[in-house]
This record gives structure tokens, sequence and C-alpha cells, in this order.
């Protein structure tokens, strides 16, 4: 198998296996990973969200993790993040898990992490210069005059230098997008986290946004790990796909493995088919 990739001819599990039991992702030699999800469990009172997830990320790659709502994909970014403990298993980055270790050195791992949220999440009593320079501010102890440079130069990349001092609810979302991406990378961080970026984005937008986030991976590497419904962006900037459904893994692969699947869930929820496993309820 190629990375975590389930072939046609694997005959040693059935997909009624898989989709009772999920996956779990297989190492190609020479390929290094800064965060391992290992059989999260988490639950909601008796709500089931995440039921025996296993996933690695390949650094200096993009994954985009798929699957229908509220199949645990949202909470799979928190528990990396570290702002979700699981039930049980193990949540690993950067080779250590993050819940046996203390506070403070959990703060300093978050530091490695940037998070472009749903509608970016900016303070809407900050400029946008202000908004991408908090973190720098929090977390640093630059001078101003340093903070300034870093600043503009994530701006510049994400074409905002004409908004900086504009507030959030005076530009589109599109630009709110922008500049929670210009946030998210200012800590220089090693992995970077989407969670639904083109959410309320057009076709074109999400489109630009797919490109701009392409670029910037281009220009800086690192870990980026992207939620999302549409499977527009996910063909057009991943390198590997993950689909998750009913808290697990069901298939995890390089992005055209993942097209070509013949996992009936897989290829109904790729191709948007009606037909399949997947209803409804």
């Amino acid at each position: 198998m190629s990375h975590a990739q389930l072939t046609r001819d694997d005959e040693t599990r059935s997909y009624e296996d898989i989709y009772a039991n999920g996956i779990i992702a297989d190492h190609d030699p020479g390929v290094t990973h800064s965060v391992n999800i290992k059989n999260v469990k988490k639950s909601f009172g008796s709500f089931d969200v995440l039921t025996g997830l296993n996933i690695d990320f390949a650094d200096d790659s993009i994954t985009t993790v798929l699957g229908p709502s509220g199949t645990g994909k949202s909470v799979l970014l928190k528990h990396i993040v570290g702002l979700l403990e699981p039930d049980s298993g193990v949540v690993e980055v950067f080779g250590q898990d993050i819940w046996r270790v203390s506070p403070k050195e959990r703060q300093e791992i978050r530091k490695r992490f940037g998070v472009l949220f749903q509608d970016g999440a900016l303070f809407g009593s900050m400029n946008i210069y202000d908004n991408v320079a908090f973190p720098l501010r929090k977390h640093t102890d630059k001078r101003e005059s340093e903070i300034r440079q870093i600043v503009m130069d994530r701006l510049e990349e994400v074409g905002l230098t004409r908004a900086v001092s504009k507030f959030p609810g005076e530009v589109s979302g599109g630009m709110k997008k922008r500049a929670g991406f210009a946030r998210a990378l200012v800590l220089n961080p090693s992995v970077v986290m989407f969670d639904e970026p083109d959410s309320g984005l057009d076709p074109v937008r999400t489109s630009l946004l797919n490109d701009l986030i392409l670029k910037v991976h281009a220009e800086h590497g690192g870990t980026y790990v992207l939620v999302t419904h549409d499977i527009r962006t996910a063909r057009k900037v991943s390198d590997y796909v993950g689909v998750v459904w009913k808290g697990k893994l069901i298939h995890y692969g390089e992005t055209e493995e993942a097209f070509n699947s013949d996992m009936p869930f897989v290829r109904q929820f790729l191709s948007g088919d009606s037909v399949g496993p997947l209803g409804m309820d």
C-alpha cells in the first residue's frame, strides 16, 4: 500500500470491517509525521463523535480531511491543537503526547501551530493590522518595529496591505479569511490548520483562496491540514486526502487515489452521488 491507501486488491479486510473499525495509517519509509492521532475517542454526553480515529499527517504536505457534517472533523482539529482532551487515545505532536506534558509545555507546543477558523475569528474591535500583530505582541518580546515588518510582509503575501486600517466589519468575507490566514502565519508555524476555510465563499473566491494556500505553502513549506466540505478544494490543494465517517478514518491516501477509490462511501461522497451508503440521516 502507498501512503495509508487501501487499494482495490486489498483483500485482508472487508468494507464493512473498515466502516466499523476504521483504518490505521501505515508509514511510508522516509516520511516524517509531526502530528500523530492514535485511536482517539471523544464523546459529548451520549453522542459519540470520534470513535477510534487514527491518522498521521505527512510533514511538508497539504492534507485535506473530508466527511459529512457531524462526523468529527472540526473536533479532530481541536484535539490536535490541544483545545480538547480525548476521552482515550493519544494525540502526539512533535513527538510528545500533549496530554502528558504540563500546561505550560502544551502552551509552548500550541505556539508552533497556526489556525485559520471558518470566519477568520478576527477581533471586531481591532483593525486588520492589529489583528495580525496580536500573536506577536502576546507571545513574543519583539520590538514594535520588528512586529511591523513581519505583519506587513504577511499582509503583502495575502494581498491586504491596503486594508491595514480597516476593521473586520468593513471588509468582505474573503478579506477576513485572508487576514485570518496572515495572522495564522505570523509566528512562522510548523503546522497550519484550516477549519473550513472556504465556508461562505463563492466558487471564484474559494478558488482564489486555494491559489493563495498553494502559493504560501510552496514558499514556506510546513504541514497544512484542511477540513472542508468542498470537493473542488480537496482536489485542487491536497497532496493527501483523508475521509472520516462515523468518527473513524476510513480512507487516507494520495489525492488521485482517493478520487479513484472504489470504496462505496468514498466514491459516493467525492462524487456527490445520492446513491450509496450515505443518506439524509
